[in-house]
């Protein structure tokens, strides 16, 4: 990856939380937990997921930085948005954490080297895994996840 990708892909990193704000702008409050579209997640689990993901990349960039050969542990998202109740929980506190969590991950992203960059471990689901494998991957999940919120906000529309 060049140096210009990596640019591109930080500034759609840094993006991800406007992005996810403009996908809640005119939600309806009362139907953040709604289910429009059957097997999909709800607004407030897609929230709460962003947040809890958003503290695991952060630790796993961190480790990728800072450990010798760092093991990055997979999770079930579907056991955390069950086991976290993540639709009985207000969405404010975690945008606010998913919006901190990826502004401090920003400042290290802009800081980092080009042999940082090239830092491996081992993904406990995915095998090999790099900083820039973490980037590829990062850089658009809020943005997916803000196209499934607007997809939910048009089916309740219906």
């Amino acid at each position: 990856m060049t140096p210009e990708q990596r640019r591109t892909l930080i500034e759609t990193y840094r993006a991800g939380y406007a992005e996810v704000v403009a996908a809640l702008d005119g939600f309806p409050l009362d139907q953040l937990t709604a289910h429009p579209i059957a097997g999909k997640w709800s607004a407030a689990q897609i929230v709460h997921h962003l947040a809890d993901s958003e503290g695991q990349s952060a630790t796993r960039i961190r480790k990728l930085l800072v450990e010798a050969h760092p093991v990055i542990q997979g999770y079930d998202q579907d056991e955390w948005a069950n086991k976290l109740h993540y639709e009985q929980r207000p969405i404010g506190p975690a945008l606010e954490l998913f919006r901190y969590a990826r502004e401090a991950t920003c400042q290290l992203l802009e800081l980092m080297s080009e042999e940082d960059w090239r830092k491996h471990g081992w993904h406990s689901e995915a095998g090999s895994y790099h900083a820039e494998r973490w980037l590829e991957i990062y850089a658009t999940h809020a943005h997916g996840h803000a196209g499934q919120i607007r997809r939910l906000r048009e089916a309740l529309a219906r």
